[in-house]
């Protein structure tokens, strides 16, 4: 267990991290992609259950 986590550490000092200028570009780009689907699939959800609708009465 103990080699396992010195093992953990070496590689995540390895690891290139964002600069904060880039992390707040990621987070943007991660909310907005967030978002555009989310309304996205709102929308084409309600024209689904209007079309049902409308089909059905």
């Amino acid at each position: 267990m103990f080699k396992f986590l010195k093992n953990v550490s070496r590689e995540m000092k390895k690891v290139s991290w964002p600069k904060g200028k880039e992390l707040r570009n990621y987070t943007v780009v991660v909310i907005s992609t967030v978002i555009f689907m989310a309304v996205f699939f709102f929308v084409v959800d309600l024209g689904i259950s209007q079309l049902l609708d409308a089909f059905f009465e």
